[in-house]
């Protein structure tokens, strides 16, 4: 994916700088990992700095001395996670602030306004977020007609379409004709790239399956909110091409770390006295070991610091031309060996990419 800031490799899970600093990791850090795209929230720089003082500097990419690709997120999620300061209208989204309890009304023009201020590479259109699960089937319609009517009004405010791509994103909850409607509704629109939202309270990604199928191939395909590994691999194998998610840098910040093998929680006491590398065999700076040009870190030495200090993370990318088979190992090397583990909505989605989690040969 060729961005003004620089190509991004796809599939790519963007780690989250909500604010414009990513917990934790200096920018130079987040460099060093392979990183060349990270995500800012739109709600929260609105707020703090606030868009004079963005405006002032020359956008977020100098505020946060970030040399590579941004992507900001409209807004529009904060209408679940501050529900209790939020009030939705056709008009856009009443807020108060969570800081000082000062008003915010983002439109589509407004969130719009916002991203193009901000700078980012990608900006996704404010659409109406509802949980997912929602038994109410007409507020969810609503939420999904709505938020095709937004996004015209996003494109009309977009002032730099020849800088800033603007995402689309498709709702309709867990409803497959909602899906497929809001797919049909959107692509007509024909922006550059396309968001799935909606799917990160951890729900069965049977909806991923059904609008990737419905996408362009020319185009990426980003689900939002998601990064729990199963679901990273599970979706890329049905055709998603991006993902963002708070939760492995923030889990890292508690003492966990995300390995090959399945979460290893390092505060546990048996980890005091192990020195081995966090996972034996990366190669990240972390890992490797000071004669190799790393750090040595330990397990026994972030035991020492879970407690008391960050704990950084590592990225990793699977480059070669197996991914079949690397799926099959990651479930096996996650859950034991033990197919009756599998989570059985994972078993369901890659069978329909012709991924065979039951196969006898799983591990050969």
């Amino acid at each position: 994916m060729h961005l003004p800031h620089g190509p991004v490799e796809l599939p790519v899970f963007m780690p989250v700088a909500t604010q414009g600093s990513l917990k934790g990791l200096t920018p130079e850090q987040l460099e060093s990992t392979g990183c060349r795209l990270c995500l800012n929230n739109t709600y929260h720089l609105g707020h703090r700095p606030g868009p004079a003082t963005l405006e002032l500097v020359g956008g977020a990419h100098k505020f946060q001395s970030w040399a590579h690709n941004l992507l900001t997120d409209s807004g529009g999620f904060q209408m679940v996670s501050l529900s209790k300061l939020a009030e939705v209208t056709e008009e856009g989204v009443s807020f108060l602030s969570p800081h000082d309890n000062s008003p915010m009304l983002l439109t589509p023009e407004y969130s719009t306004r916002l991203q193009n201020v901000i700078g980012s590479d990608i900006v996704m259109q404010l659409d109406d977020v509802i949980a997912a699960t929602s038994p109410d089937a007409a507020r969810m319609e609503q939420a999904m007609r709505r938020s095709i009517r937004w996004l015209d009004r996003c494109i009309k405010a977009h002032q730099h379409p020849d800088r800033q791509s603007l995402f689309c994103i498709i709702q309709g909850g867990l409803d497959l004709n909602m899906r497929r409607t809001c797919c049909e509704e959107m692509l007509k629109r024909d922006t550059p790239g396309i968001a799935i939202g909606g799917l990160s309270g951890g729900e069965a990604k049977d909806m991923v399956d059904i609008c990737t199928d419905m996408f362009p191939d020319n185009k990426p395909r980003y689900v939002m909110g998601v990064g729990y590994p199963e679901d990273l691999i599970v979706s890329v194998a049905l055709g998603a091409d991006m993902f963002d998610c708070v939760w492995p840098t923030r889990t890292a910040r508690f003492g966990n770390a995300v390995t090959a093998s399945g979460n290893l929680n390092l505060r546990n006491a048996v980890f005091s006295e192990d020195f081995s590398p966090i996972e034996p065999g990366c190669t990240c700076r972390c890992c490797r070991t000071v004669d190799d040009g790393g750090l040595g870190v330990t397990r026994a030495f972030i035991h020492h610091l879970a407690a008391k200090e960050t704990a950084g993370a590592h990225l990793t990318a699977i480059l070669e031309d197996q991914f079949p088979r690397f799926i099959r190992t990651f479930f096996e090397g996650v859950y034991g060996g033990d197919p009756q583990r599998f989570p059985p909505w994972a078993v369901t989605a890659l069978k329909k990419v012709n991924i065979d989690l039951d196969a006898s040969w799983i591990g050969g």
